[in-house]
């Protein structure tokens, strides 16, 4: 037991301040963002829309989430993440909290695309904030730990948006979200000093081909393409999985919530010490990326069998562990294929890869789900992870060529 706690202690050994500050900020924020798991039953219990409003005002955040990523790329290469996370969360705060004014089906769809579209200015950004504040061999366990971080926000968020909701009602979550937004940018500003990223000398000699290098780089789309199915498998369990869990098993909410609680606390437990063997095992990205893979077409694959309540447990432990092991590599693999100066356009089209797959998983899922059941759906999702290990073989083997 003692040499499992310090197994685990020696896991968030020499990461910066600046990213345990970068944890910290991303604790604060994602704890305070309420009213994001909450928003469609928001706007169908509280203003009463229809399920094809919802979901079409769904629609809309997701396509905002696509223009944020690509403005916040953008972005990034032209004035620096710091700046960008700092604009970012700053209009974010105060766009939370004027969005509880807005009940319109067009002034909510408006609003939430342009919401999203400042909010997720931010995520490449961070991205790129961590090749900066950490060492190389430690980029993975930073992500690991602003994962974390995210996840206990996650775990904390949700649980006091239950209770201010059955104390306060709605609006109070909106002037939590924004305040704490703010406070979050604030601690950011004070705790963690600019740190500016140098282009080499040949990122600037052959401008208009190095512009556009990320889209010429055949193995990143094929990388790209993988994070999209990845997305589209793992975006089901916040959307179909709910429903699945009330019409096959007849769970209730806290039933669905103690289930998805496991993939947190396994996160919080096993990620940091886990990352920490495979960096020390020098695994390719590439190779894990594939495993990933497999797990995530694996974890829906098993639901095929419905009529044990347990395979509900196996799902989400498997898909757990692809997440483990796919989000922080692919995020590594980015980073390191990023070329200097132009690390914004990289990461911005990583992030919109997971930003589309939000916007048609639901859309898709809750549509076959509609005409074939829930069986068909699951085969058609696991069917996404066949796609991406094809995929993964294929990036795999370009990569050891030096493609």
């Amino acid at each position: 037991m003692k040499k499992m706690y310090l197994n685990y202690i020696d896991s968030f050994k020499g990461l910066s301040k600046e990213i345990w500050f970068l944890a910290l900020i991303s604790l604060v924020n994602r704890a305070g963002t309420m009213v994001i798991p909450f928003l469609s039953k928001y706007l169908k219990e509280s203003l009463h829309f229809s399920f094809e409003d919802v979901g079409w005002i769904m629609a809309f955040f997701g396509i905002g989430s696509v223009l944020g990523s690509y403005i916040g790329g953008r972005l990034t290469d032209k004035i620096g993440f710091y700046k960008v996370m700092i604009i970012s969360l700053f209009l974010t705060g105060f766009a939370f909290i004027g969005l509880q004014f807005v009940t319109t089906f067009w002034g909510l769809c408006i609003a939430i695309m342009g919401i999203m579209t400042v909010a997720d200015t931010f995520r490449p950004a961070i991205f790129v904030s961590l090749k900066a504040y950490s060492k190389p061999e430690n980029q993975t366990r930073s992500l690991a730990l602003i994962r974390l971080a995210i996840n206990l926000g996650m775990a904390i968020g949700p649980t006091l948006a239950g209770w201010i909701i059955w104390k306060q009602g709605y609006n109070m979550l909106f002037w939590i979200d924004g305040i704490t937004c703010i406070s979050a940018i604030i601690l950011f500003r004070f705790l963690v000093k600019e740190r500016t990223h140098k282009k080499k000398k040949e990122a600037t000699e052959n401008t208009e081909v190095t512009k556009n290098v990320v889209y010429q780089d055949t193995s990143y789309w094929i990388f790209i393409a993988i994070c999209f199915m990845m997305g589209m498998i793992f975006f089901q369990l916040m959307t179909t999985m709910p429903l699945y869990h009330k019409d096959q098993f007849n769970l209730t909410e806290f039933d669905t919530g103690l289930i998805m609680c496991i993939n947190v606390v396994i996160i919080v437990i096993v990620e940091m010490p886990f990352i920490n063997y495979l960096e020390q095992k020098s695994y390719k990205d590439t190779k894990l990326i594939l495993y990933a893979s497999i797990l995530f077409a694996l974890s829906f694959f098993v639901l095929y069998q419905n009529f044990w309540i347990g395979i509900l447990i196996v799902n989400i432990v498997i898909i757990t562990v692809g997440e483990m092991i796919g989000f922080p590599y692919t995020n590594s693999f980015a980073v390191k294929r990023a070329k200097e100066g132009y690390e914004g356009s990289y990461m911005a089209l990583y992030a919109m890869a997971f930003s589309i797959a939000h916007i048609f998983s639901p859309k898709i899922g809750l549509d076959i789900v509609a005409a074939y059941g829930y069986q068909i759906n699951w085969l058609i999702t696991g069917f996404y992870g066949i796609i991406a290990i094809f995929l993964a073989i294929w990036l795999h083997k370009r990569t050891q060529k030096g493609l």
